[in-house]
């Protein structure tokens, strides 16, 4: 498996989009009027570790970790989401 750690993403990012993408996914863990959990919704968690990219999430960890081919996928939609077009 390759260290992870040393993953970055080769272009700059739109923080605007991911930001409103963070908050998007925060909405699934809507509850108790307007409080939101701070961790992505657990079902979610549950079909990308059926799929093989993610380890188990249902563990003490507070962490998971991602596939090889979990970490490729990551890579791409992250350039296809919030790539900043020219630059």
């Amino acid at each position: 498996m390759p260290n992870i750690a040393k993953a970055h993403t080769p272009e700059p990012l739109d923080q605007q989009r991911i930001d409103d993408a963070v908050l998007a996914l925060l909405a699934l863990g809507l509850h108790d009027g307007n409080r939101v959990w701070k961790s992505f919704d657990w079902a979610a968690l549950d079909r990308l570790h059926a799929r093989g990219l993610i380890s188990a999430p249902a563990t003490a960890a507070k962490s998971v970790v991602i596939s090889e081919e979990g970490l490729a996928q990551a890579l791409a939609l992250q350039q296809r989401l919030f790539g900043r077009a020219g630059q």
